[in-house]
Formats: C-alpha cells, structure tokens, sequence
C-alpha cells in the first residue's frame, strides 16, 4: 500500500527537499505540497491524503490553527515538522495535544542538509502516522486549558520514604505524549517515582516536562544525571540522550549519558527498561505504550523474565500499536490494558505488600 503524502510548509527549500525524500521511496507519494493552510484546503479535500506534513509558523494562517479545524472535521494523521526554538517547541507540543501524531524537528540553519541527513527518520515516521487512528475531536478555536492539578502532597523527607519506593519504568513513542498526560494526570501526590523514556526531538523534552508537571499533581520534569527517583516525581529522559536506572545504598536515581543510537533511537527504551531489569528486578513495573518499531520489546522481555510486572497498552487505545505489539509477541507482557487502566495499575502495584 502506498501512503499518500501532503506537505504544507512556506519554505520552498523543505518542501523541495521533501519532494525529493520521497521520490526515492516507492512506499510513499507525494500527492501535493502549499506554502500555507489557507491554499492547501481545497487541495487536501481533492486529494484525500493519508497523512499530512505541517509546518508550524506560516502566513495566512498558523499549522496549529489549521490543525484543529482539521481535527474537528476530518481528522488526517498529522506529523508537525518544527523549528528547534523556544516558540517552536511549545507550538508543537500544543499540536501534540491537538491531535498531532508526531513531531519531526528543523534546524534554522542548515535545513537541507538536515533533512537530508534524517531522511529515514522521515520516512518512518510518515508511514507510521498514515496507520495511526486520529479521533474528531470538539472544534477547538483557544488552546485548550490546563485542568487544574490535584494538590501535591509535602515533600517527602525520611529516607524510609524514599526507600519504599516501587520504581515505575515507562517506555512510549508516536502517540505518547497524550497518552503520558492521561496517565500522570490521573495519579496522586504521592504516586511512586517514575522514569519515562518518550522519543521526542532535544529540547522539547523539556518543554513537555515542565508543561506536565503544571497540570498533574506529581511532579514532572526532564532528568539530570544523578537525580534521585522520589514518591511523588517523574522524570522524562531528555531528547538526545539515554537514560539508565540505577541503585544505590537501597535508593534509586537516574544515570542521563550520550551514546550511539539504540532501535534508532536517543533516548531509547529498551536502555531504560535493560537498566530497570538489572538493579530492580522484581521489584520494578514495567509499561510499554503506543508507538512505532519495536524499541523496548527486548528490554520488556528481560523485565519479564526477570520477575518484573509487565503491562503493555492494548490496540484498541494504542495511535500506533507497534511497540506494545512487538512486546506482547515476544511474550514479555503480564497484562493487556486500555490507556484509561494504566494508572489504577500503577496504584495497584504500589500497594502490593
């Protein structure tokens, strides 16, 4: 099957270079491209796309406008293309939570060379997002407000709190970030500390963080080498780089390090969940989320083998059901549960005696 593509971007250099990443992909078709959404509406309707490449900041009419109209309509997979600014960043994490599938981040500066160089990351992203399930969604004009968090409990400071502590290992991709919210959100103050690994470009990771941690009652923020998991905190791996799990003197902290691609990607899963696997064994719970290939799989297999509990998020609420399904082939997963589930597993597997 050939995913028909649409790009809306006001450069002419991205939309050439584009043109040009999928002609070399008998997988993929470009069936149009438009400098802004207000030129690409009619064409879009006549040629009834798969998935649509937007760009953020344009003429006319802004992507993350343009976005929810479509949204609120007739939803299209929707991959943002974004520049790696402050503005940028925040922009797409917005589209995120509009209904975007996924983000493909843009240097300023050397443009062409950069997609040119991520070309695979393209491509699989694309396809991806043309078997991902976009939901109609209310038509939204203003963002959408924050709920307001539950209260936060008082820091904990005894080192028996600290010790208590049942670490939550969570590995997610396209269709993560809305699916993180919806978990976190739904969990207390004082829920067990949690080390995330969601693949997102550098320098949204913590955007997204800080973002999250203003509307759940944990606390939520981008790791540092060293950080100590804590009740009540969860910490996301930063773009670009891995992050491991580690143990010491019966507490647990986060080891943040550079280092060669893992499953293609950095920040990886299946390091995180590798890490969990050998400093916590059973004492760990282990959740693999919606996303594409197959990152985490092995890493799930290792917690599960080890003793872990393993849950992975079932098809029906996935965007993409490739990582989860990877997993649950290699019968590395306990429990099949929809996204609404996830975080009553986590309470439920604190309270364990």
């Amino acid at each position: 099957m050939t995913v028909r593509v649409f790009v809306v971007d006001d450069s002419a250099v991205v939309r050439q270079a584009i043109t040009h990443i999928l002609a070399g992909n008998a997988e993929l078709e470009l069936v149009g491209t438009a400098p802004n959404p207000l030129l690409a509406i009619d064409a879009i309707r006549k040629s009834n796309p798969d998935v649509l490449l937007l760009d953020i900041e344009m003429p006319g009419m802004d992507g993350l406008t343009f976005l929810r109209q479509i949204m609120s309509s007739t939803p299209i997979p929707t991959v943002i293309c974004s520049t790696l600014s402050t503005d940028g960043s925040r922009i797409a994490l917005e589209a995120l939570s509009a209904g975007a599938v996924a983000v493909l981040a843009k240097p300023k500066l050397g443009l062409k060379q950069h997609l040119d160089d991520t070309r695979r990351e393209m491509i699989q992203t694309l396809k991806a997002a043309a078997k991902s399930r976009p939901r109609l969604r209310t038509a939204i004009t203003d963002p959408v407000a924050p709920r307001a968090p539950m209260a936060r409990a008082p820091v904990l400071g005894s080192v028996h709190a600290f010790a208590m502590n049942k670490p939550i290992v969570i590995g997610s991709s396209t269709g993560g970030t809305q699916a993180l919210e919806l978990v976190l959100t739904s969990l207390p103050a004082d829920a067990p500390g949690i080390a995330i690994t969601q693949h997102m470009p550098e320098k949204f990771t913590a955007m997204y963080a800080q973002r999250l941690s203003g509307i759940c009652a944990m606390k939520v923020r981008e790791a540092k080498d060293g950080d100590r998991l804590e009740r009540g905190l969860a910490l996301i791996a930063p773009g670009g780089l891995h992050m491991q799990l580690r143990k010491s003197a019966g507490q647990y902290y986060v080891h943040v390090m550079d280092g060669p691609p893992v499953n293609r990607h950095k920040p990886s899963v299946d390091v995180l969940f590798k890490s969990a696997s050998e400093c916590a064994g059973r004492d760990v719970l282990g959740i693999i989320m919606t996303g594409m290939g197959d990152d985490g799989a092995r890493g799930m297999k290792m917690l599960h083998d080890g003793g872990a509990r393993t849950i992975a998020q079932n098809e029906e609420t996935c965007v993409v059901f490739g990582m989860p399904k990877e997993a649950i082939k290699l019968q590395a997963v306990d429990d099949i549960l929809p996204l609404e589930q996830i975080a009553k597993a986590i309470l439920q597997f604190d309270s364990r005696a």
